[in-house]
């Protein structure tokens, strides 16, 4: 991976789907911690990826693009589809069991820093000093919602340890898939084609474990619960992700994480009003410092080449 990002950003290319893609990841923590309780994580992601899938491959075919994928295809839609549609999400899923919707998505929102530096391994985009320093800062900004988690209640700090934990892998697994989108192997494929079969891939090696380690499927009846699945599956997943890597492929993967920044400002204030999240001075103070941090991180320039 050592290929940078073609084309022209127009502000039209980049400011709608950006846009688009903030509102809707915005909502998503919430309508995941939705989707917890009666069905199994796993089934739950391996729902969303095939109905994903499904409406992807839907697309494809209207649009008349080939469905094939050549044996390099083939290995770059496993990569994906491991990275972002399996570990990543089955991650996601299980950080809201031990934390709120809002805090696991002010921790995403740190995605910037491994995208970036993923990105000068692979694709030789060199780091300025004053990204180095906002990603510190904003790294001081969790720690900061951390510390008021734990002193809430020492059984609960426990489990905010292990949700931000699992959380930091979600954004590992999901930075390599960026990083992927950022290569001029992505660029081969037919985005619809190559997202319906790393979606379905995902969905059907979730569903394998899901049975595996959970038992056979189960569905909650429950309309809220389909409703939710729907919206995750069509508008988080098959509207959203193409919306979202297109941007990649034209800005590149740190700068498209600029998003990171405004969704979990969005997630928490979700949060306060349908989880009952309370804020004390610490909290808010974490969550200015970490979006402060990411700010002066993603207002750097890269030095020259």
């Amino acid at each position: 991976m050592s290929d940078e990002p073609s084309g022209q950003a127009t502000p039209a290319r980049v400011l709608i789907p950006f846009c688009i893609v903030t509102l809707i990841w915005g909502s998503t923590w919430l309508v995941i911690r939705d989707q917890l309780g009666i069905v199994p994580p796993s089934w739950s992601v391996s729902y969303r990826f095939l109905i994903a899938g499904l409406t992807m491959l839907g697309h494809a075919l209207v649009r008349r693009e080939s469905l094939r994928l050549d044996a390099p295809g083939i290995v770059f839609a496993l990569g994906l589809a491991f990275s972002q549609f399996v570990f990543n999400f089955n991650f996601v899923y299980r950080a809201e069991l031990y934390i709120t919707s809002g805090l696991v998505a002010v921790v995403f929102a740190l995605l910037v820093v491994p995208n970036a530096i993923f990105g000068r391994i692979f694709l030789r985009q060199k780091l300025s000093g004053r990204f180095l320093a906002g990603s510190a800062v904003a790294i001081a900004g969790v720690a900061l919602l951390f510390v008021h988690e734990a002193r809430r209640d020492d059984a609960a700090g426990a489990g905010t340890l292990v949700g931000i934990g699992i959380t930091l892998l979600a954004v590992l697994c999901a930075s390599v898939a960026n990083v992927m989108q950022a290569t001029r192997r992505s660029a081969l494929y037919p985005m619809s084609t190559m997202l319906a079969w790393a979606m379905l891939i995902g969905g059907l090696v979730n569903a394998g474990y899901a049975w595996a380690t959970a038992g056979p499927p189960v569905v909650e009846p429950r309309l809220g619960y389909f409703v939710g699945l729907l919206y995750l599956g069509v508008m988080a997943s098959a509207v959203a992700f193409p919306l979202y890597f297109g941007v990649i492929r034209v800005i590149g993967p740190a700068k498209a994480a600029y998003s990171s920044v405004l969704i979990p400002v969005i997630a928490m204030l979700l949060s306060t009003l349908f989880e009952g999240y309370r804020w004390s001075l610490l909290a808010a103070a974490g969550c200015v410092l970490a979006l402060v941090g990411l700010v002066i991180a993603l207002r750097a320039r890269n030095p020259a080449r």
